[in-house]
């Protein structure tokens, strides 16, 4: 496409005004399972309430997969540090610390969906 003046128009969106649902999503999530944290103080439930949808995200967008890991990953300490200024529950020392390895099954589940999406892009030979 040309305008009027002869420049030449990208052929589709940039790729922030497409993505903006899904770091949207990935926001909601990882304030989501940092809430489910400081409720619940599981952190085997928090990993899968991170491994999800970092899953699904690298499935979906399957490049640069690390940007899902820290969008839900990050939420989990943030919420640990305003339960601790803000709520009249306290965590644990430890309880923050092992907040942080809320990241080791967003590497897991968004580089597997990165991975998946690559299976199925070769095996169906779409792109």
């Amino acid at each position: 496409m040309t305008t009027a003046w002869g420049q030449v128009l990208p052929e589709e969106q940039s790729s922030v005004r497409r993505d903006t649902g899904f770091y949207v999503f990935a926001a909601g999530a990882g304030m989501f399972a940092g809430w489910v944290d400081i409720k619940a103080g599981d952190l085997l439930l928090t990993a899968l309430l991170v491994l999800a949808p970092c899953m699904l995200l690298g499935l979906m967008r399957p490049e640069k997969p690390w940007r899902w890991i820290a969008i839900v990953g990050v939420f989990v300490p943030i919420a640990e540090l305003l339960g601790y200024l803000v709520l009249t529950q306290k965590p644990y020392r430890a309880q923050i610390y092992e907040s942080f390895l809320a990241f080791l099954p967003g590497i897991a589940g968004a580089y597997g969906g990165s991975l998946m999406r690559l299976a199925i892009t070769n095996i169906s030979g779409n792109k």
